[in-house]
């Protein structure tokens, strides 16, 4: 472990009597096992889920335990064109002069390690007392490629080293874009998620934000080259054809995209999955594998082909938001990643997303990444393979707060609840969507809570602001369970609905789902879509007969919606729209 006398690392040398003094240390040590005498120290906690670490030191007369270090780091961690810039801090009492050294020693890590374990290839070291600043090259598209890498740092025992910082990761890849067109805001918070071969009705209907769903399972193959970080990778080419175009027609007709990547079930791409997942009969999508390093690097190259291709720049379309999976807080179907605790859970998706940032970001500068939940905001029945949304998103927060800040966003679903009876309106009489920060689910009866949560000042993105919220995925049906038949009531809850997010200036979008009703979804009195469809053609969309929300959709982000909706209210049963939506749009306009 001993440097060479004046060799410098880091900028910073350590002399020959700085060598005799830590190796009178160690003796002294020694000296202190062999005499069954404990050395005194305190503890250290590194992110909520860790304990103090003891050390052991063996002697012939038995083993005495010496507590962790006494000293707390902090890093921060930023890039330029060519290298990793790192400063640092330490509080607390410096740890035992007669256990560990008198130097702080900076690790590199990849995303996938959890500990330093027996490491012993620091990159620099500073006398305790010293600034801690180091510069290290960045090798940004080589082998050794830092971008993606975290450093923590360690103290040393004579024979372990042991870390005083929490792992921290540079939190600008976007510094090295070569993209950096402005983020492109829609004249609407308008959106749909569209059939295929109707998107001259999604015209029509001035829909200006859609959705597509991305199989990342699916788009290794072969028949296109990539390179990324020294490694050539394969994509299926038909596959990419396909969302080519897609993404360029959609983009061509001037509406914002948003990819949601799937991460589904394939016997051939075991590495995008943890370690230990299994193929799951109620898993729809599993979660992404940032645990290992060839899930890691998997991810970096796909992440960087997509934000890469989609970039606007290579006459392939744009994508211009990205959602990291499907309602994580539902781990059992949506993003399935084994039994786990929730703390567990949301560090192992965090390390994946981290990838993902980093990898999208560094090409798309502007490009907004997203995280997505469903409604179940505190869920009384979470398990260990289900969460309540309000709990994921704390957890997530100061997880990635403690690894360096970054820019996330989170995407919502707030459906009505049953989702079989639109009448979201009165979701708070069965006591489930209340007015409160502790409802069960949070919807569009209570949506206020979601934006005012985060507000908080610690969720709030680096720069302070609000994070940034889509509305992507939510519908009402117009056949109810015990009803029957009930478009009119759909068309009401989907007007006031989009008045309440259009409202609200914390919510982006809302996307509507679906443009046509789905047969079996239909069967089960989910009937989401602007459009009834042919049930006579199983697998088949075929739209037959536009329901009355089609026309009230239309409109609905104009002012002379309010001559459309104007049926809404009884129904609903107020008068004016202002009454029951804070800041209402079209406030003026009311008669």
């Amino acid at each position: 472990m001993d440097p060479q006398d004046a060799e410098v690392i880091g900028g910073y040398e350590m002399k020959f009597m700085d060598r005799v003094k830590r190796n009178l240390a160690w003796s002294g040590v020694m000296m202190a096992a062999v005499l069954g005498v404990s050395a005194a120290g305190g503890s250290v906690v590194w992110g909520a889920a860790r304990t103090a670490v003891q050390a052991d030191v063996a002697t012939a007369a038995g083993t005495v335990q010496v507590v962790a270090p006494t000293e707390r780091g902090t890093l921060t961690c930023t890039a330029d064109k060519t290298n990793v810039n790192i400063t640092g801090a330490v509080s607390g009492a410096v740890s035992d002069p007669a256990v560990y050294d008198n130097y702080w020693y900076l690790f590199e890590m990849q995303p996938y390690e959890d500990e330093l374990g027996a490491r012993t290839d620091y990159a620099a070291w500073w006398t305790k007392g010293d600034a801690i600043s180091c510069t290290l090259p960045l090798g940004f598209g080589t082998s050794s490629d830092k971008l993606y890498s975290k450093f923590v740092l360690a103290v040393f025992d004579g024979s372990k080293y042991h870390a005083i910082s929490e792992p921290t990761y540079i939190t600008n890849p976007e510094v090295l874009a070569k993209n950096t067109g402005e983020y492109k805001k829609p004249s609407t918070k308008k959106g749909l998620l569209l059939d295929g071969g109707m998107t001259s009705d999604a015209m029509e209907l001035g829909v200006k934000h859609t959705t597509i769903n991305i199989a990342f399972h699916h788009l290794l193959g072969e028949g296109i080259d990539y390179q990324y970080d020294g490694k050539t990778y394969h994509f299926n080419k038909g596959v990419v054809a396909e969302y080519d175009r897609v993404v360029e027609y959609m983009s061509n007709k001037d509406l914002m995209v948003t990819a949601i990547i799937l991460n589904g079930w394939n016997d051939n791409t075991p590495q995008l999955f943890l370690p230990g997942v299994t193929k799951n009969s109620k898993a729809y999508y599993y979660s992404f594998n940032g645990s290992t390093a060839e899930g890691v690097e998997t991810i970096k190259a796909i992440a960087s082909f997509l934000a890469e291709r989609y970039s606007g720049t290579q006459g392939k379309g744009k994508i211009s938001n990205w959602i990291i999976g499907n309602e994580i807080n539902n781990n059992e179907i949506w993003n399935y990643a084994g039994q786990k605790d929730l703390n567990t859970y949301v560090r192992e998706y965090m390390k994946a997303f981290r990838v993902f940032y980093t990898a999208i970001k560094s090409v798309n500068s502007n490009d907004r990444l997203f995280f997505s939940t469903d409604f179940n905001w505190t869920d009384p029945e979470a398990s260990q393979v289900k969460y309540g949304a309000r709990n994921v998103i704390d957890a997530f927060g100061a997880v990635v707060k403690a690894g360096g800040d970054i820019s996330w966003n989170l995407s919502y679903h707030p459906y009505p609840d049953p989702l079989v009876e639109p009448e979201f309106w009165n979701d708070g009489e069965n006591g489930r969507a209340i007015d409160s920060v502790d409802t069960r689910i949070l919807n569009f009866n209570n949506l206020h809570i979601l934006t005012d949560y985060l507000q908080r000042q610690e969720l709030r993105a680096p720069d302070g602001t609000v994070r940034h919220v889509i509305l992507s995925e939510q519908g009402f049906t117009s056949q109810s369970a015990t009803r029957g038949n009930v478009e009119k009531i759909q068309a009401a809850a989907m007007a006031y609905a989009y008045y309440i997010a259009d409202s609200n200036p914390y919510i982006d979008a809302i996307i509507m789902n679906r443009q046509v009703d789905n047969i079996d979804e239909t069967n089960t009195s989910v009937a989401l879509g602007l459009w009834r469809c042919d049930m006579s053609t199983p697998g088949v969309v075929k739209a037959t007969m536009r329901k009355p929300v089609w026309t009230v959709f239309r409109v609905i982000d104009r002012k002379d919606s309010l001559e459309y909706t104007e049926f809404a209210k009884e129904i609903i049963g107020i008068e004016k729209w202002s009454d029951v939506i804070p800041n209402f749009r079209w406030k003026k306009y009311e008669k």
